[in-house]
């Protein structure tokens, strides 16, 4: 059965697929409460970006969220090497059980420096709560799964959907995810997300080093 990325929720991947939510996560604890100093350049630059989200944000359309806010933020973070990089409206797909699935992943983390290969981090925007296009905590979801098949290696993913001001991240272990609480980034919060990030490229490294 074919079937796209907009189709699902959680509910419908946990029905389909048997995966189950979990309130715990020690790979989660470690990535997200990861504590960085960030120097004065890197506070100057995340407080532009703030003043001009406080402007007009949550006016933008997805589009605008996206060149505005997201990829600048995720890009600062340096993740980009020759050995994974950033993408962006790439094409991920894969078999699991009865159901042949495929989408755009709005961003992701992957191995690979000009194409995608294995990805880590699957990153899935919108621009309000309730959106006709469907639901962006089981989009990225249904995402991680795909990206989960695709690397057949038992490692973890990590993901993150984002609406509006308010991002909140995932950890995919074998067939659970934790989603965490929200981080703003109209406040104190644009901080700690980007020390999220900066956590990210370590969790990247340690992945790599266990292949």
């Amino acid at each position: 059965m074919k079937s796209t990325f907009r189709e699902w929720t959680l509910t419908k991947i946990n029905k389909a697929f048997g995966f189950k939510e979990v309130f715990q996560s020690k790979l989660a604890d470690e990535w997200l409460g990861y504590e960085c100093e960030l120097n004065d350049y890197e506070r100057q630059y995340l407080t532009q970006l703030q003043d001009n989200f406080l402007l007009g944000g949550d006016d933008w359309n997805e589009v605008e969220l996206e060149n505005k806010m997201i990829s600048p933020l995720i890009v600062f973070s340096k993740i980009d090497n020759v050995e994974y990089a950033y993408f962006l409206e790439r094409e991920l797909s894969a078999s699991i059980g009865d159901y042949e699935l495929s989408g755009l992943v709005d961003g992701m983390i992957a191995s690979g420096y000009r194409e995608p290969d294995k990805p880590y981090f699957c990153l899935n925007e919108y621009k309000r709560e309730s959106d006709p296009n469907g639901d962006p905590k089981g989009q990225v979801l249904i995402a991680m799964l795909v990206a989960q098949k695709l690397n057949d290696n038992g490692k973890p993913l990590f993901g993150c959907f984002i609406i509006g001001r308010q991002w909140r991240f995932i950890v995919l272990e074998g067939n659970g995810y934790f989603i965490s609480l929200g981080y703003s980034v109209d406040d104190e919060e644009i901080f700690k997300i980007f020390c999220i990030l900066k956590s990210l490229k370590l969790q990247i490294e340690k992945l790599k080093v266990a292949a």
